[in-house]
């Protein structure tokens, strides 16, 4: 039996680790989690992470970048699967309820809202956010108060289903639904 080691460039390695730490960060935030298991999550030392990410506070905001990029790019993909004349809205609106069915995406959202109280993180979720929105008004051309309430309505979106009640039957989870994305 042989054994053959697979040999990874740096930035291979960078990303396997990126993907690993993303799942870490999104499921226990930041101060929940070690580099150390990060680390044993992908097979390298403590010390090889480090040389690639300098700390681990620049991990996760490689982390929180790669989750406003993965956002935009859902809303970028129901943009691009949004019949012709349709709601631009509602395509991107369709496009992110269903992303974030998967917990990994809407955790890491929300762990780097919680982390916000560090100023770089601050900025990265402040900037990222940012261009969200501008590229909501850009596609949409919306007022000011209609792209005010389709990203207000995303927001209360997270919270349901962080709760885990954005299918739910209870009444009070219908009405919320209900009024952000209409139907039952």
């Amino acid at each position: 039996m042989t054994t053959e080691t697979v040999r990874r460039t740096a930035d291979e390695r960078r990303e396997e680790i990126l993907d690993a730490a993303f799942e870490a960060f999104a499921q226990s935030g930041f101060v929940g989690t070690s580099t150390e298991a990060i680390a044993d999550a992908v097979g390298i030392s403590q010390p090889y992470l480090f040389r690639l990410f300098g700390t681990k506070k620049q991990l996760f905001l490689a982390a929180v970048e790669r989750c406003l990029e993965q956002t935009h790019e859902v809303l970028e993909a129901g943009l691009a699967a949004q019949e012709p004349g349709a709601d631009p809205m509602i395509a991107m609106g369709e496009a992110y309820r269903v992303a974030i069915e998967r917990p990994g995406l809407l955790r890491m959202q929300m762990q780097a809202y919680v982390a916000c109280d560090d100023p770089d993180v601050r900025a990265v979720v402040r900037d990222g956010y940012g261009r969200l929105v501008m590229r909501i008004a850009a596609a949409t051309g919306a007022s000011p108060q209609e792209i005010a309430g389709f990203v207000a309505s995303g927001m209360l979106l997270n919270v349901l289903a962080a709760m885990d009640v954005l299918e739910s039957d209870l009444p009070w989870a219908a009405l919320l639904r209900e009024g952000c994305i209409g139907g039952p």
